[in-house]
């Protein structure tokens, strides 16, 4: 019997994935292993937009923070280049009609360091660049433009928490370890928080299903689109991956293969 495909993105993100994975006959578990939430000082992020149009280039670190950023803009200066590491925040971008987006060339490395390599570096020395991303984030992208001789500021949109192990979530857990699933992982810090919250799980309850919780994580096919969140779960213990490259139709294929 196949099992579900658990989706794992922040809330906002998973229903139209789950929507199409429904289409292909699976059952779709909703498991939300970020919560999102808007800062409780937006000052800085709305004093950056306020000034959109001097910027050159203003990049998204995900859909969070395009979302974020998009509830305080009017109109998106048509000028200004926009960034993206990834096709989610691509699409999210286009759907607020911004002409110009530059992303990795390979969606199989859709991260900071090939967003770099497509950028026209050279161009954005002396320039002003804005980097929206959450509360804390890598550093790379920003000590990389400010190397090129950028001038950069970095704001936060957002801020991401792995959620409480609460009852109902230590319930749900379980039932999905249980059996074999397909998990779609689409961020290393959601994956690390889920082992977290297993190995808490485990602490609480040692005798719970007879079994360590994380070790019966670590036997879960997990679906990753990005080589460094292939590297993390290796790190941390899974061996059943597949690798898929950036974009919702490249996790439906893989999905597609797996039947």
């Amino acid at each position: 019997m196949t099992g579900a495909v658990v989706i794992t993105r922040p809330l906002a993100q998973a229903a139209p994935l789950a929507a199409r994975v429904a289409a292909l006959g699976r059952a779709v578990e909703i498991l939300p292993l970020l919560d999102i939430a808007p800062l409780a000082d937006q000052s800085a992020l709305k004093a950056a937009l306020a000034r959109l149009d001097r910027y050159q280039l203003v990049a998204f670190v995900s859909p969070n923070a395009v979302d974020a950023a998009f509830a305080h803009i009017a109109q998106w200066p048509a000028h200004v280049t926009a960034a993206v590491v990834g096709e989610g925040s691509r699409a999210a971008l286009a759907a607020h009609g911004v002409p110009r987006i530059v992303s990795p060339a390979d969606s199989a490395h859709s991260d900071s360091e090939h967003l770099l390599q497509a950028l026209d570096l050279p161009a954005l020395r002396g320039q002003p660049v804005l980097i929206i991303r959450g509360e804390s984030g890598r550093e790379l992208m920003g000590d990389g433009l400010r190397a090129a001789g950028a001038l950069v500021d970095i704001v936060p949109a957002y801020r991401r928490s792995v959620p409480a192990l609460t009852p109902g979530l230590t319930a749900t857990l379980r039932r999905l370890l249980a059996q074999q699933n397909d998990w779609i992982i689409t961020s290393s810090e959601a994956l690390r928080g889920l082992m977290g919250l297993l190995a808490e799980m485990d602490l609480r309850h040692p005798d719970a299903m007879q079994h360590n919780n994380v070790v019966a994580m670590q036997q879960q096919h997990l679906i990753v689109p990005h080589a460094r969140i292939a590297e993390t779960a290796k790190n941390l213990g899974f061996s059943k991956l597949t690798l898929t490259g950036s974009g919702d139709e490249r996790l439906l294929a893989a999905l597609q293969s797996c039947l």
